[in-house]
């Protein structure tokens, strides 16, 4: 009988060809599966077994995000995919957590875990402990989608961005109270301008809440002029917690103006981004601070020299000219946009009084007489026109009517009935007429009745 090289994961003998049915092997093999036959529970349970065997040590898999969705509870759960399979996936909160970037659809990454068989329902699942990004490092996508979205959001804006006071006094220091950072920047303060520092981790876990915490704090203190965040130089993981979002957004929400120190000269953070200045070390940031400061009383002692003291006439007179030039040009440097400013205003005021509503009433009241003095023309002219149109009507209607044919001899005989009489066969001999003249009426009584052009008179005649 040949055997295969391959055991059998259920029961570790070796497996062997299919048995003939006929021959007494078949029928031992037959007996023997029947008592070897399994429960569901136990068949899940030596499937279990295959994985944690050949999984127990966890293994690399590399595919495509799909649907990747974070649950309340703070799951991570997706489909881990290529262009042949799909395979369900969840990373648990206590790991989630630590991501840095953001799970996104699509993208390429190599995740690091577990497969594990879930007897009640049947199902196979990686369970995934870390994710790393294809072809870039985690730090590097999560600092770009973060960078991105705020920026969306106006938080690195220039136009909210606010100017550092000229002589600050007192200054907040958000930073770790050892090392290199902080000795270099109270050395350049040098006692000039008081520090009220926050000590703070600036690396590790539970730093960005701590430097946030900080800023947040210090703005609450009061007293304060500005705030210089930040640390010395250190690696991209290093530096992180100044590329946290919560950082970002004290930094944003500060009352405060902010200077963000953050590492050497070449290393660019979020908090920088955010900051109303950044500067390139934390040494440049305190230098920044006492410029102003050093700089006015440089101007001063270099006007304060032998002369105040030696002829203080001149100097008085020196000192007068100056200010008297100073004024000038304030003043000249003022009179243009004060120009500008009065002409729009002027007209802003124009505009202003043609909407507002004594005039509206006024040009409405003009508009109204105007069309009163319309109405009154047109209805003279119509009353002119129909006062014509009668005067014509009455003419004609004068010339119809039987009045002026009665002034040319005619009169209009009634019959008994007081209606015109047209035909003499309407009366009869005895009926009482009435003949109407130009002037006056005459009544008769009729004698006869016929037809005088004819010649004959009616039967009915008298």
């Amino acid at each position: 009988m040949r055997e295969y090289n391959l055991r059998n994961p259920f029961s570790g003998r070796v497996l062997r060809e299919k048995p003939d049915p006929s021959s007494d092997d078949a029928a031992f093999s037959q007996e023997e599966s029947a008592r070897r036959t399994l429960t569901v529970s136990q068949l899940a349970q030596r499937i279990a077994g295959i994985f944690d065997d050949h999984f127990a040590s966890g293994i690399w898999v590399e595919g495509e995000l799909s649907d990747p969705k974070v649950y309340p509870s703070g799951h991570l759960w997706f489909d881990l995919k290529d262009a042949g399979a799909s395979v369900k996936s969840v990373m648990w909160s206590m790991d989630a957590k630590r991501l840095k970037f953001q799970p996104e659809q699509g993208l390429q990454v190599v995740c690091f875990g577990k497969v594990e068989y879930y007897a009640p329902r049947g199902e196979v699942k990686f369970i995934v402990r870390s994710i790393e990004p294809k072809g870039i490092g985690a730090l590097q996508l999560a600092f770009e989608q973060l960078t991105k979205r705020l920026q969306e959001e106006g938080l690195f804006s220039e136009e909210r961005k606010r100017s550092l006071p000229l002589f600050p006094e007192r200054i907040g220091l958000v930073t770790s109270p050892r090392g290199a950072a902080i000795d270099d920047m109270l050395k350049v303060l040098d006692h000039r301008v008081e520090a009220v520092l926050f000590p703070t981790r600036v690396q590790g876990d539970g730093a960005a809440e701590a430097v946030a915490r900080g800023i947040r704090e210090l703005n609450e203190l009061g007293g304060l002029d500005l705030l210089i965040v930040g640390r010395g130089g250190g690696s991209l993981e290093d530096l992180w917690a100044f590329n946290e979002e919560q950082v970002a957004r004290a930094i944003f929400q500060s009352k405060l103006p902010v200077i963000s120190a953050v590492g050497h000269e070449k290393d660019v953070t979020v908090s920088d981004l955010v900051a109303d200045v950044r500067a390139a070390t934390p040494t440049k940031a305190a230098e920044m601070v006492v410029f102003q400061r050093r700089a006015c009383f440089d101007r001063l002692a270099a006007v304060l020299d032998n002369t105040a003291f030696t002829q203080p006439e001149e100097w008085l007179q020196e000192i007068q000219e100056q200010i008297e030039e100073i004024q000038e040009g304030m003043i000249e440097g003022l009179r243009e946009p004060v120009l500008s400013a009065a002409h729009r205003l002027s007209l802003l005021h124009r505009d202003l009084l043609a909407c507002s509503p004594r005039s509206v009433i006024l040009q409405q009241a003009e508009k109204l007489h105007s069309l009163r003095g319309s109405l009154d023309t047109g209805m003279a002219r119509s009353l002119e026109q129909i006062a014509s149109r009668f005067t014509a009507l009455t003419g004609r209607l004068n010339d119809l009517s039987p009045l002026k044919v009665l002034e040319r001899g005619y009169s209009i005989t009634f019959g008994p009935d007081r209606k015109i009489l047209k035909e003499a066969e309407r009366v009869k001999p005895g009926d009482l007429i009435q003949t109407t003249l130009h002037k006056g009426s005459v009544k008769s009584r009729v004698e006869s009745i016929g037809d005088e052009r004819y010649g004959y008179k009616s039967k009915r005649d008298v």
